[in-house]
């Protein structure tokens, strides 16, 4: 009994070690499965302002509530700043960098629903201007919108129809693609020699779907244009068309409603949408882009709160 339980351990040994060349080597171990890798949260300076609290506008002061809250970085919304001169936007970037905050995005607006050439090119001008902005700045990434037809008396009314506006007189969508792809086209090489990846919003226009989205990227075909993924931009079906960018996406902006949103309040599920991203593949920043009527100071940082639990890698 000895002898043969001798024999069938030394077979099963060596069955295990030997290598193709018959010499014996070390069984290799299973290679361990590395853990989720958290998400970095910014903050959108929008959060504060939200275009009306003109005490909150300063960026400056969003910068240093930003630090004081625990946020790991800050997105710009460029509308906000009063002063886009190097001085100015060079002691936004020393300030954050002594507050050891990442300036990482940077949110401008531009459109290009326009028939007139004339139009389009000022629009044109004014992103490549943000380009070398955040550049400066040290920025990233840069969102970026294809705009809207401007057919709505307001936008109140814009929001109450679900973000769809009618085309201008005697144009249609069809129209409008190849104005928005153009002009991307033209500004992805500007975005290559700032090394700034421009994001395309699922916003208004033509961003109201995935599928306008990845027309334009997909049509302009460079890795200096992909997509900045608002999960409060899909009023419908939001899941699913998060699902459809999650993949193409350099930033997550993550809305929050505490109080009550002004135009309309989503209640999203962001374990299920940090599942959605992870899918997907994402690991960069997600930016809160707080939009309801509480005190911002308080509910900018339950939202941090909230995104570090669904987000934190577990």
């Amino acid at each position: 009994m000895k002898r043969r339980q001798f024999i069938s351990t030394a077979v099963a040994a060596t069955a295990t070690t030997l290598s193709a060349g018959g010499i014996a080597t070390a069984a290799p171990e299973p290679a361990a499965k590395p853990p989720a890798r958290a998400n970095r949260i910014g903050v959108s300076t929008y959060s504060f302002w939200g275009f009306s609290r003109e005490d909150q506008r300063a960026v400056d002061r969003c910068i240093d509530h930003a630090a004081a809250m625990g946020f790991d970085g800050v997105e710009i919304l460029q509308k906000q700043l009063i002063a886009t001169d190097r001085g100015a936007l060079m002691k936004l970037k020393r300030q954050a960098f002594l507050l050891g905050l990442d300036l990482m995005g940077y949110s401008t607006h531009q459109g290009f629903l326009f028939p007139d050439p004339t139009a389009r090119k000022k629009n044109y001008d004014h992103t490549v201007d943000c380009l070398e902005q955040a550049y400066q700045l040290g920025i990233p990434t840069m969102r970026v919108n294809s705009g809207r037809w401007g057919t709505s008396k307001s936008f109140d009314e814009l929001m109450k129809n679900r973000g769809m506006e009618p085309a201008l007189p005697g144009y249609t969508e069809a129209d409008a693609f190849p104005w928005v792809i153009d002009a991307y086209a033209g500004l992805a090489k500007e975005a290559e020699k700032r090394g700034v990846v421009m994001g395309l919003e699922n916003h208004w226009g033509l961003g109201l779907t995935p599928a306008g989205v990845l027309k334009v990227v997909d049509a302009v075909a460079s890795p200096w244009l992909q997509v900045t993924l608002d999960t409060g931009n899909f009023l419908e079906d939001p899941y699913e068309r998060l699902t459809a960018l999650a993949g193409r996406a350099v930033l997550l902006q993550a809305k929050t409603y505490f109080g009550g949103g002004t135009w309309y309040t989503l209640d999203l599920d962001y374990a299920r949408i940090a599942r959605i991203m992870r899918a997907g593949g994402y690991t960069g920043y997600v930016s809160l882009e707080f939009e309801g009527k509480e005190d911002p100071l308080t509910a900018v940082p339950k939202s941090l709160a909230m995104l570090r639990r669904h987000f934190g890698g577990v």
